[in-house]
């Protein structure tokens, strides 16, 4: 029998937020919301940063198994707490120290060090940088185009629907929020034609589609879809996270 859950997510509407959510659906264990206002600069209060010091989201905390509250952050380190504690069943995970423990955490690092940190300079280089750095563009779409080709390689050499294999595990939730927004970096998700299976094969699920619109609805493919809606959101986005450069840049400083 799994413990109770006392968790508390904190979080906003990220790649790196809904893989939180999306586990936490797929488990099926209660939890409640914070939602995390960037705009506001609310992960940089310091109730938050007791929470997390790096003042980032998603965070999480809980009752532990000796009855004082737990402070949880980076999103694999949660993902694999939720699991440890909560999938007694192998729900999304496998028996820790297992040959298929181990090839999920090859993956779910994969996400962790890899896709989510190049995909995410090719955001900004595309998206929000103040100028047009062609170098920084190229540099990073062209190794998240890399990386989804080993992840397209990897998923239709083995004729396999998952990561792992037959089940999807938080190797694939790690993923799924990225590739779905792969065209806001400028990749093509196209060009992946395995991938691409993959991730409508992840949409399908129900408790994606439900923890995906956590705390706010998830529309990145609709804006993809829209250009004008697109530079308005990119424009937008671009003032709060150049400003909050600037507000760091300053305390560095001091």
């Amino acid at each position: 029998m799994a413990d109770k859950s006392d968790i508390t997510l904190y979080t906003t509407q990220t790649p790196n937020g809904i893989k939180i959510s999306i586990t936490l659906e797929e488990l099926g264990l209660p939890y409640k919301v914070h939602k995390i206002e960037f705009s506001k600069n609310t992960q940089k209060e310091q109730w938050f940063l007791e929470i997390n010091p790096n003042g980032r989201i998603p965070a999480l905390t809980d009752t532990f198994t000796d009855g004082k509250s737990i402070n949880l952050f980076e999103s694999g380190s949660i993902m694999q707490y939720l699991v440890k504690r909560y999938d007694t069943e192998h729900k999304i995970s496998y028996p820790e120290g297992s040959r298929e423990w181990f090839e999920m955490n090859n993956w779910l690092f994969f996400q962790n060090a890899g896709v989510g940190p190049m995909q995410g300079q090719a955001n900004h280089f595309a998206r929000y940088a103040p100028e047009h750095i062609e170098y920084g563009v190229n540099r990073y779409q062209n190794e998240t185009r890399r990386l989804y080709g080993v992840l397209d390689t990897h998923l239709s050499e083995k004729k396999i629907p998952y990561l792992t294999g037959e089940k999807c595990t938080i190797a694939d939730i790690a993923h799924w929020g990225w590739i779905a927004a792969a065209g806001w970096c400028g990749v093509d998700i196209d060009q992946f034609p395995a991938l691409k299976a993959w991730e409508e094969r992840m949409a399908a699920r129900p408790a994606v589609e439900k923890g995906r619109h956590v705390p706010d609805p998830h529309t990145i493919k609709d804006l993809l879809k829209d250009k004008a809606a697109m530079e308005k959101h990119a424009a937008e986005s671009r003032a709060w996270v150049q400003k909050g450069m600037q507000e760091d840049a300053k305390k560095l400083q001091k």
